[in-house]
């Protein structure tokens, strides 16, 4: 059966992954070639620490624990993972890791909202990027949990087998993906178009420092001067 695709369904979930995926990697490139001294996370802890490391460990943890839960959730083939459990066992170790991962990220980044808006010396600190990255990156948590109930409704797995279907023809090419997912629910369209969105958007904000590492900084061009004080600028 031909399933009809609309222009929208077409860009948003055929076209727009791989324009996500390009000024992702060409964006993040381009910057740490000629923007290094920028490649920061611009920590607010020196402004405010009470409850930082507690909110930020707990919201770093749940994120990277609920992003490779994608990777695995959505990349594995079905007839690897259907060696071990079914489709139906599989979406339900989905909805419990994504709840509780999920919860674990919604409480430290709800904390950390909380100080970007509302503490004075960490918003008269940050920037407006600031502020939009972290209300995008709430929503789309939001999103993500929203999903759980929805899932929990169709407990068959045909939903998680759908977006895994349009997952994997997207990472290897294969044309036709956005039809696999016409027919799910909204919330996940807008989970995934967001997520897209911060692919897009990941270049140009504090985000880039995810791929920092200490080792990074050996390549940086140039020097950073540091003078003493009292030392006449030497």
């Amino acid at each position: 059966m031909t399933v009809q695709v609309g222009f929208f369904q077409q860009f948003f979930f055929e076209y727009y992954p791989y324009i996500a995926a390009t000024i992702f990697v060409v964006g993040s490139l381009l910057r740490f070639n000629y923007a290094q001294y920028g490649w920061k996370s611009g920590s607010s802890q020196f402004v405010s620490k009470r409850g930082m490391r507690v909110a930020s460990n707990f919201f770093h943890v749940g994120i990277l624990l609920l992003f490779l839960g994608h990777l695995v959730g959505l990349l594995t083939p079905e007839s690897l993972y259907t060696l071990v459990i079914s489709v139906h066992h599989k979406q339900m170790m989905a909805m419990i890791a994504g709840g509780v991962f999920g919860t674990f990220a919604f409480i430290g980044l709800t904390f950390l909202v909380f100080r970007r808006l509302f503490v004075t010396r960490v918003r008269t600190t940050g920037s407006w990027m600031d502020i939009f990255i972290i209300l995008l990156l709430y929503v789309q948590l939001m999103l993500g949990l929203a999903t759980i109930p929805l899932s929990a409704i169709h407990s068959s797995g045909t939903e998680m087998e759908a977006l895994a279907y349009w997952a994997q023809h997207i990472v290897t090419f294969r044309a036709g993906a956005a039809a696999f997912i016409v027919n799910v629910p909204m919330v996940f369209k807008l989970h995934i178009i967001l997520g897209l969105t911060i692919f897009v958007i990941f270049p140009f904000t504090r985000l880039v420092h995810i791929f920092s590492a200490p080792v990074l900084y050996v390549t940086r061009v140039g020097y950073q001067i540091v003078r003493r004080r009292g030392s006449g600028g030497y």
